[in-house]
């Protein structure tokens, strides 16, 4: 039985936390060490991300992708009919991904850099990584997992606390794009 990736993570962090109480971050030698930890570990990711992206254009899957992307919570108009391709889809992922982590990079930089925390450092070099190669695109496009269950495109937003404030998963069901089709909302087809 596989554990869920949020209970792995939160045993890592608790771990590495741990373990960052026994580092002496005074020593400067020490501090570059985990710098470099860090850097590293984003530099693998960018990498990570780099191939994936290779890999989705060498693919090139034109194949035709309709779902219905769910309106804002609290919004009282409709989702909105999305017809893309395979490529386009796995591509706005793929940026989505890598927002996140300059996002993630932007935050450690103001944390380390403005406030001085040196703990993070260590959590931020392995959480990142961890998630990187466990997203639905790395499993795809990296692993080889056929496109199918999980996988299928659309994505289901992960289960976390802002899932459900998302205002729910994009549905690709027949009936969902054909009613949103009929409806005529959206329909706008992204290149």
């Amino acid at each position: 039985m596989a554990l869920s990736p949020q209970i792995t993570n939160l045993v890592i962090i608790l771990g590495v936390m741990q373990l960052a109480k026994k580092i002496p971050f005074e020593d400067p030698n020490v501090l570059n060490a985990c710098r470099a930890a860090y850097v590293a570990s984003n530099l693998i990711i960018l990498g990570i991300y780099l191939y994936i992206k290779m890999t989705v254009d060498k693919k090139k899957d034109m194949t035709t992708l309709k779902y219905v992307e769910p309106a804002p919570m609290g919004s009282s108009e409709e989702g909105k009919l999305v017809t893309t391709t395979v490529h386009a889809y796995d591509v706005g992922q793929l940026k989505q991904l890598f927002r996140a982590q300059m996002m993630g990079v932007a935050m450690m930089g103001v944390m380390h850099l403005y406030f001085k925390y040196t703990n993070p450092l260590l959590i931020q070099s392995i959480i990142p990584l961890k998630g990187a190669l466990e997203a639905n695109m790395a499993k795809i496009h990296l692993w080889g997992q056929p496109a199918a269950g999980d996988l299928k495109r659309p994505f289901k937003a992960p289960a976390g606390l802002m899932a459900g404030l998302q205002g729910g998963p994009a549905q690709s069901d027949k009936k969902a794009v054909e009613a949103a089709e009929r409806a005529g909302r959206g329909g706008a087809k992204e290149e």
